[in-house]
């Protein structure tokens, strides 16, 4: 059975976006250097503003964003390739689109997701996110080839959405990627139960790179990036710390496991009867 080495990025973005891509560049080398072939990186893994409105006022378009240059370049020199777990990219009416790249180990765009279900929650403690007033959410999901096998993408709040990923195995994912920046308080209560039933229920390794780490204005988010396999094994957990995970990826596995429980082919037509 061939395999492949694949690893997560974990890192603590603030407001600094050129320090912010040293490090996650530090952060790259050193998992290449351990042998992973696709690298994942977290949702805004380049910059976290404490204001979400300045991601347009001082941000980019897509082709000249300083965090893809450099991700191509890197991309090339490595061999390897790299998911953009989401960078802001400028957008209309001021606001921008919430989104991954993936590239291939030549640097080349192999194709792009706009996040489809936008953060807008209010949390017991007082927390309140409005994501949707500064980001335009996507129109379509994006299901991408690899040497390895399809792989879905999708980005942090969409965990909460099972059918997203459903369609996604459906469509011949195997591989699944959440890039994220869960807050401290939703991920220490779901994170880990919401990343391993998305794998139980379709079938498909999930890639979780996440943000950890408070930021100087206080935000919290969760880390413990994740790597799980599609019967549900957490294969690898970042934990809380900055650094990467890796994993030894079998492709094949995701067919064994469709094939044992084939719960993506028994789907049955339905409709809710109401009294």
């Amino acid at each position: 059975m061939s395999s492949f080495k694949a690893a997560c990025i974990q890192n603590c973005a603030g407001s600094n976006q050129a320090a912010n891509i040293s490090k996650v560049e530090t952060l790259v080398r050193r998992a290449s250097g351990a042998g992973a072939e696709l690298i994942c990186l977290p949702e805004f893994y380049s910059v976290l503003k404490p204001n979400d409105s300045d991601y347009w006022e001082h941000g980019w378009e897509m082709e000249r964003h300083p965090a893809l240059l450099q991700a191509k370049s890197l991309a090339i020199e490595l061999s390897c390739w790299l998911l953009l777990g989401s960078i802001p990219v400028k957008a209309s009416n001021r606001k921008v689109y919430n989104r991954s790249i993936l590239l291939d180990a030549k640097g080349y765009e192999v194709g792009f997701y706009d996040k489809l279900h936008l953060f807008d929650v209010a949390i017991k403690d007082g927390q309140q996110y409005k994501e949707s007033q500064n980001v335009i959410p996507g129109q379509h999901a994006t299901l991408l080839t690899t040497p390895w096998g399809g792989l879905g993408l999708t980005i942090c709040y969409d965990v909460r959405f099972p059918a997203l990923y459903r369609s996604l195995a459906q469509a011949g994912a195997c591989f699944i990627s959440i890039p994220a920046a869960f807050t401290e308080k939703t991920g220490s209560a779901h994170w880990h139960t919401l990343v391993r039933s998305r794998a139980i229920e379709t079938g498909s390794y999930i890639f979780a790179p996440g943000q950890t780490g408070v930021r100087p204005w206080g935000r919290k988010t969760y880390g413990h990036s994740l790597i799980v396999d599609p019967w549900g094994v957490v294969l690898a957990d970042g934990g809380v710390d900055e650094g990467y995970i890796i994993a030894e990826i079998y492709p094949e596995k995701s067919s064994v496991a469709r094939n044992m429980i084939p719960s993506l082919q028994n789907d049955i037509p339905f409709r809710v009867s109401k009294d």
